[in-house]
């Protein structure tokens, strides 16, 4: 188990901090800390305070993710997910969220609002070669390996 370290922000101290949804869920959930409801309209996006800070351990990330619910039922979704959180991120957990769908949806205070899922990080060392290894594929793109 990974032991990330939190603080809560003055005005979150009612909120819960991140927790799993039952014994085998990946993602903990994360709550919306706004003060008043917040109408989102249809395509618009925002960045909906958490109330938390964390600091993950060396080596790991924080990736967000939609609710799996609010994306199916009402088009609530992450423009940029999975959204990375680094290790050395010390600042406020805030989740963009975006309405896809086409109904205006109110964020109340303490919704679960994203899932945050702690992962290992892996860091490459780039290096630059004359040419690559030939593979079956090749250059092939988009849909070059089929649809099926």
């Amino acid at each position: 188990m990974v032991r990330v370290r939190i603080v809560r922000l003055p005005g979150a101290e009612d909120l819960p901090l991140p927790a799993y949804a039952s014994a085998q869920a990946a993602g903990a959930d994360l709550r919306a800390a706004v003060s008043e409801p917040l109408r989102l309209e249809p395509g618009a996006r925002v960045a909906v305070p958490t109330g938390l800070c964390i600091a993950l351990p060396e080596g790991y990330e924080a990736q967000l993710r939609p609710r799996s619910g609010l994306a199916r039922k009402h088009g609530i979704t992450l423009p940029n997910a999975p959204a990375t959180i680094d290790a050395d991120y010390r600042g406020e957990v805030l989740v963009v969220l975006w309405n896809a769908g086409s109904e205006p949806y109110t964020i109340e205070r303490g919704a679960r609002i994203a899932q945050m899922i702690v992962a290992p990080v892996v860091q490459a060392a780039f290096e630059e070669v004359e040419a690559l290894d030939a593979t079956e594929r090749g250059d092939g793109g988009f849909g070059s390996t089929g649809t099926r």
